[in-house]
């Protein structure tokens, strides 16, 4: 008989710089409703250190530690004053840590961030990003991080971000998603009033994804809700079940 499934949790989310619905800044809020969501591996997006407010300087490390001892940055904007871009996290080591620019002439920088998560029994490969608000320029970033993701089709594999897909579907959104089993579809924006699902776990293969929800508990934190899911890793007939690792 196979051993019990272990679970990771996964958290992609758009923290809007850590300013929530009241207009207030706010890094230890962001921090806290991170803490009490508790995610393995996290993917954040519009983490912006640049802003003159109390722990914006420190924000990646704020919300790395919530997460664990493991993470790497994706800075698009960087300056004197300080980074803007995305974050990944993780309470387990990463390997294979690489950004990839999958930015658009004329329009606002863009990365991805591609890495390998280790796992006790397994290893992930994770994909994170921030796609554009313009179409033109979603579907030169999406052939960009298709055919990132084409480079490897035999590890599970996770991509988590704001997609900023607001009519479903379009050509070129369908051909990411093909490359895929399942995904989420909870409306994360806007977080008072969810309406459109921007924010996205794709797994492969499909029996990776297990529950999924929009955390509307940290809806004051930003103008995105949260979005998690809980991952059913297949663990090897001669293992025993996942052990849990100690938070950083």
């Amino acid at each position: 008989m196979r051993e019990p499934h272990p679970r990771l949790r996964v958290l992609t989310w758009n923290v809007h710089a850590c300013v929530g619905a009241d207009g207030r800044h706010d890094v230890e809020r962001v921090g806290a409703a991170v803490r009490a969501l508790a995610p393995d591996v996290a993917a954040f997006q519009e983490i912006d250190s640049r802003r003159g407010a109390p722990g914006a300087g420190k924000v990646y490390d704020v919300l790395r530690a919530e997460v664990g001892t493991h993470g790497h940055d994706a800075w698009a904007i960087s300056g004197a004053d300080g980074h803007y871009g995305q974050i990944l996290a993780s309470r387990f080591p990463l390997e294979d840590k690489k950004v990839h620019d999958i930015s658009a002439l004329g329009r606002e920088p863009r990365k991805a961030i591609t890495a390998s998560i280790v796992l006790p029994t397994a290893r992930l490969r994770v994909v994170t990003t921030h796609l554009g608000l313009s179409r033109p320029e979603r579907r030169q970033q999406l052939d960009r991080l298709t055919k990132i993701l084409a480079t490897d089709v035999s590890t599970p594999v996770l991509l988590l971000g704001d997609l900023n897909e607001w009519l479903w579907p379009h050509r070129h959104q369908r051909d990411l998603f093909a490359l895929f089993g399942a995904w989420t579809r909870e409306a994360s924006f806007p977080a008072r009033f969810p309406l459109f699902a921007l924010d996205r776990i794709l797994c492969r293969p499909s029996t990776l994804l297990g529950k999924a929800w929009a955390a509307y508990e940290a809806r004051a934190a930003s103008d995105h809700l949260p979005v998690m899911a809980e991952l059913a890793l297949p663990a090897p007939p001669s293992t025993r079940p996942m052990a849990a690792a100690p938070r950083g």
